[in-house]
């Protein structure tokens, strides 16, 4: 396994930067997700990672090489696409093993080495089978093994699992991430879902219009966003944001555009009349306090209810682990949790609070 480094990297196409001075390490062995919404860069970053996109400037460390100029064959990286790009006129085996017969390298040597990989993946008894006989969840697991029957320096996942069932994606989650502790090579992976980030990662790289927002483990990154935009990516079901400033009088209350008046815990930088954003997470939103909410739609998932209701003009949405029987129209008294509020610059973004 090998260390990945990306400093100031940019790339544009014409006269069209869409990657504006990306600087991140990789750890050897680390698990690291580049997580973002669509458009923002993240699966470009990992193609020129791959030698399948030309760096516009800056450099690309494997290791302690610049791989800037070597060919995709001699970085010594696996790419798994969304599209398993199985062969489907050969054998589950004959695919795991191809890259290794276009090296060159002898057919007992090829089955020296898919053979432990299809154990490891759970494929041994489907060796003989083709891509058309097999699930969506087996195909990946066939296009995974292809890349570990190389045994690389960094694994490369450019979101494997978008074209997989809700919940076939749980479980193959979780066959990732205990994959990645058995082999412990280091993965750079893509993806737009911010669930697969918080599950899976040892780091999320958040991305949003070409440059990264915030770098750090889950938990992390969803206790302490740096921003507005991290804040309300991370997170599922999204945090509420309210508009309004500290009561000059009380730096512990913040009032909402509607005269809301809502705690505050944690110091917050601001000025006396600063236009700010307040964040609450669903979770911190607790029944049974002062803040009157009118309820709009009661969800129960089972072991939770969300409920979305109206404070004057703004919508939250409140998780709940009782069970709520109120109706569309009727009130809901609740409570915010003050130690986990958030504060924010409505202008530039920036979170304010400690």
């Amino acid at each position: 396994m090998a260390s990945v480094t990306f400093r100031d990297v940019r790339k544009a196409f014409g006269a069209v930067e869409v990657l504006h001075g990306i600087s991140v390490g990789i750890e050897e062995g680390e698990f690291v997700v580049l997580v973002g919404p669509s458009g923002c860069g993240k699966s470009t970053l990992l193609r020129m990672l791959a030698g399948l996109e030309h760096v516009t400037a800056g450099e690309i460390w494997i290791g302690d090489r610049v791989v800037n100029a070597l060919p995709p064959k001699e970085r010594d990286i696996a790419m798994v696409f969304q599209n398993y790009a199985l062969y489907p006129h050969i054998t589950v085996a004959e695919n795991m093993g191809f890259s290794l017969k276009l090296k060159g390298v002898k057919k007992v040597e090829i089955a020296e080495r898919v053979k432990p990989a299809a154990e490891i993946l759970g494929l041994s008894h489907l060796l003989d089978r083709y891509p058309r006989q097999l699930s969506g969840g087996q195909r990946q697991r066939v296009a995974m093994g292809r890349a570990i029957v190389r045994e690389p320096q960094v694994f490369l996942f450019d979101e494997p699992l978008s074209n997989l069932d809700a919940k076939l994606r749980v479980s193959m989650r979780s066959e990732m991430k205990n994959l990645h502790q058995r082999l412990k090579t280091t993965t750079v992976y893509v993806t737009h879902d911010q669930i697969e980030a918080m599950t899976m990662a040892d780091k999320i790289v958040v991305m949003h219009d070409g440059i990264v927002e915030q770098v750090g483990r889950p938990l992390e990154l969803y206790d302490q966003p740096n921003n507005l935009f991290v804040a309300g990516f991370i997170g599922s079901p999204a945090m509420n944001f309210l508009t309004g400033s500290l009561d000059p009088a009380d730096r512990g209350t913040f009032v909402t555009g509607d005269g809301a008046r809502l705690p505050v815990a944690k110091p917050v930088k601001a000025e006396p009349g600063q236009e700010l954003i307040y964040g609450v997470r669903p979770e911190a939103i607790h029944l049974g306090g002062e803040v009157p909410l009118s309820v709009t739609v009661v969800e129960p998932t089972g072991s939770e209810t969300h409920v979305v209701a109206r404070l004057g003009a703004s919508e939250l949405t409140g998780v709940f682990r009782e069970r709520i029987a109120a109706r569309p129209g009727e009130a809901l008294n609740v409570a915010f949790d003050p130690t986990a509020v958030h504060v924010f610059d409505a202008r530039s973004g920036v979170r304010l609070s400690a």
